[in-house]
């Protein structure tokens, strides 16, 4: 299974990711120039958020327990049987936000204008993610996860959950790379 690592320690801060995926996947004309005219303007499905003087750019986890999908009031949010990754049926969306409320780090953001919830797919309709691609550090990385250490991650993110807590841990599918 394929994920997008992020090295924090390589990420300027730049929006290159941001600016590509807005050209790329939320504009019509798919050129940087066109994007710009466009209304209305594009918005992009990875954010780049910075604290303590770091930045990191934040993409949907592909939550492998992902609580966006039964919050999807219209059953727009479904995950591909295929790439096992959450998509959004744009089509079917009725801009109620639910899922936005319901992700557990923030990462599915409204699209009022278009009447729909904007979240990072991996790009999964196109040979490699744009975010990757166009990164000028190369702080975004498509690496192969191996089943094994997911498995391990999954076993250890249970353990350190908090004994007797009701909270759901939800497994996710995107590395910190170091």
């Amino acid at each position: 299974m394929k994920v997008i690592g992020v090295h924090i320690d390589r990420c300027t801060g730049c929006r290159t990711c941001e600016l590509y995926c807005a050209v790329e996947r939320g504009s019509n004309e798919k050129t940087l120039l066109r994007a710009v005219q466009e209304t209305p303007a594009p918005q992009a499905r990875v954010r780049v958020e910075g604290w303590n003087g770091k930045s990191m750019p934040l993409h949907c986890r592909q939550c492998l327990n992902a609580p966006c999908l039964d919050a999807c009031l219209a059953g727009a949010l479904f995950r591909d049987p295929d790439t096992n990754m959450v998509i959004v049926r744009e089509d079917r969306c009725i801009a109620c936000w639910t899922c936005t409320v319901f992700c557990p780090y923030g990462v599915i953001y409204p699209w009022p204008e278009r009447k729909m919830a904007l979240k990072c797919d991996r790009c999964n309709y196109m040979e490699y993610p744009v975010c990757v691609d166009v990164c000028p550090t190369h702080a975004l990385e498509l690496v192969e996860l191996d089943e094994d250490l997911l498995l391990k991650e999954k076993r250890k993110a249970v353990c350190e959950s908090v004994a007797g807590r009701e909270e759901k841990v939800t497994q996710t599918s995107i590395f910190i790379l170091a």
